[in-house]
């Protein structure tokens, strides 16, 4: 496959705020179903009313999907404004509380609830997914083995949400905790082919477990509708600058293993208990801890395997003209996440309302 080719969409979901509590609201979802046949699909509620969902149409490059985040955030913004509303991008929110969120009046969110019962009320999280294009089935499978490895350190880029309901929760990504508790989450199963993932769907149907694809819901899936594979590991994520970082070194990284498979190489596989355990390392420490080398049977710093994954990726972000794009990581490691950052103010101020009106403010920083 020519790896130009590859595309890219980009979702995120966006927290409403009101401006003046620097609560979540649910103010704006009545609007929103009232105006949804303008935007599209493109804007949604979701869950929760105080939840709004964007998805960027498809790019044919990463340059493009930039432009797509900065449109949808202004869009998305300007329509807050409009109701009295603002909005920010980070996995949770540092001090609202599940208890007193409104669900959004969908079927499909009545059956989520109606399965899932407590766990799913506890679902006040927000999260970002990227979508890479790949037409041939088999071939997406293919990726979606080979980049589990990946998971945990992409996930460490991406944290956001070290708080919860008003409590400093010691991860850095709680989102990720919260998450985990639904059924078919985390890291994917590893499968020989498209037929022996559809075998595998067929049987969760048939047994009841699910009754649609879009139920799997691990960090990395084959989509059901589109011919894309997925990437849903990511906290909201903060800063435009960093969404397309992770968005490009994604893109690098699924070119690499597609360039590597049509040269007979593939990336080791792992048992799913190891890149869990660094999934958790992850989602505790973000990139200031130590993840392990599964290779070399060691722990290393998660900024140096960062930085190791950023050269494996070099020769296909050339090709593909997204070297600039995943050099911002190098900032990101310096100066740390939007997790690192919230954390830092809330140590200096020991106000989360400062925290939330920061959050707000780097949600529209370049844009």
């Amino acid at each position: 496959m020519d790896i130009k080719k590859l595309t890219v969409g980009i979702e995120e979901e966006y927290q409403v705020i009101d401006p003046d509590t620097g609560e979540l609201t649910s103010y704006i979802a009545e609007s929103l179903e009232r105006d949804a046949v303008l935007f599209k699909d493109s804007m949604v509620p979701e869950f929760l009313k105080s939840q709004l969902e964007v998805t960027s149409k498809v790019c044919k490059n990463i340059k493009q999907a930039k432009k797509e985040v900065i449109r949808l955030r202004r869009f998305a913004s300007k329509y807050a404004q409009k109701n009295n509303c603002t909005i920010i991008a980070a996995g949770t929110h540092p001090y609202s509380r599940w208890e007193d969120q409104v669900r959004t009046d969908k079927e499909r969110y009545h059956g989520l609830y109606d399965s899932m019962q407590f766990v799913a009320k506890r679902l006040l999280i927000f999260g970002m997914h990227i979508h890479i294009g790949i037409p041939d089935r088999d071939l997406r499978i293919d990726v979606m083995n080979q980049m589990r490895y990946f998971v945990p350190h992409i996930l460490s880029l991406s944290t956001s949400s070290p708080f919860w309901q008003g409590e400093d929760t010691g991860f850095k990504s709680y989102r990720g905790i919260v998450f985990e508790d639904l059924p078919r989450t985390g890291i994917p199963e590893k499968f020989d082919s498209a037929k022996s993932y559809d075998k595998f769907v067929e049987q969760l149907t048939e047994t009841k477990c699910i009754d649609t694809p879009s139920k799997i819901w691990w960090d990395i899936r084959p989509h059901h509708k589109f011919p894309t594979v997925e990437f849903r590991m990511c906290d909201s994520t903060t800063k435009v600058d960093e969404v397309i970082a992770i968005a490009a070194l994604i893109h690098a990284l699924v070119a690499t293993m597609i360039h590597n498979r049509e040269r007979n190489i593939s990336w080791r596989d792992y048992r799913n208990s190891f890149i869990s355990e660094n999934k958790w390392r992850s989602m505790r420490h973000g990139i200031n801890g130590k993840l392990i080398d599964l290779g070399l049977t060691k722990e290393l710093d998660t900024k140096e395997l960062i930085k190791e994954m950023i050269e494996l990726v070099d020769e296909a972000a050339e090709t593909l003209g997204t070297q600039e794009e995943i050099a911002y990581i190098h900032t990101m490691l310096k100066k740390g996440t939007s997790a690192d950052r919230q954390l830092a103010l809330y140590k200096k101020t020991g106000d989360l309302k400062k925290v939330v009106q920061m959050l707000s403010k780097e949600t529209l920083e370049h844009c």
